[in-house]
């Protein structure tokens, strides 16, 4: 069984994992599909990230995209869902995501297993699942996605 992590040791892990896949000065490119490679080492101020306004009077912040010097593709972002919303609607894709919660409380749907998780709980979804996500409680939910692997969606 996994101890409950706090919200300090989410962030820790989180911008660790950030500066051992952070992003070149973008001239290299990996070959198989025209991601930046991630080969040198960054840290991204959580001040300093773009911020991209949703429909849904979400937001989010783009933290790194790109395919690691070992191969993988990974992409992390921050999202900060309103109460009552959904990033969007239920869908697969063929990467694996980890949500890792900050703040808040969210129910998961995945492949008809339903579960809520809370601040310091970490959402595994595997590649093809289908699945959703939805802010259950009276404050934003604050997570940090971590998307592993060949990303496209799937029909």
């Amino acid at each position: 069984m996994i101890d409950n992590p706090g919200r300090r040791d989410l962030i820790k892990g989180l911008a660790t994992f950030a500066a051992l896949a952070a992003v070149t000065s973008g001239s290299a490119v990996a070959a198989e599909d025209s991601e930046p490679t991630l080969n040198h080492s960054q840290l991204f101020p959580y001040d300093k990230l773009p911020v991209h306004v949703a429909s849904n009077g979400g937001s989010s912040r783009a933290v790194v995209h790109g395919t690691l010097a070992t191969g993988e593709f990974v992409e992390v972002h921050e999202t900060m869902l309103p109460p009552g919303q959904m990033p969007h609607p239920p869908h697969r894709h063929t990467h694996s995501e980890f949500l890792l919660i900050r703040d808040g409380k969210v129910e998961v749907n995945s492949d008809g297993q339903v579960g809520t998780i809370e601040a310091g709980g970490v959402i595994f979804t595997a590649s093809g699942v289908l699945h959703s996500l939805k802010n259950v409680g009276d404050i934003p939910a604050n997570y940090f996605v971590v998307a592993v692997g060949i990303q496209k969606a799937i029909v």
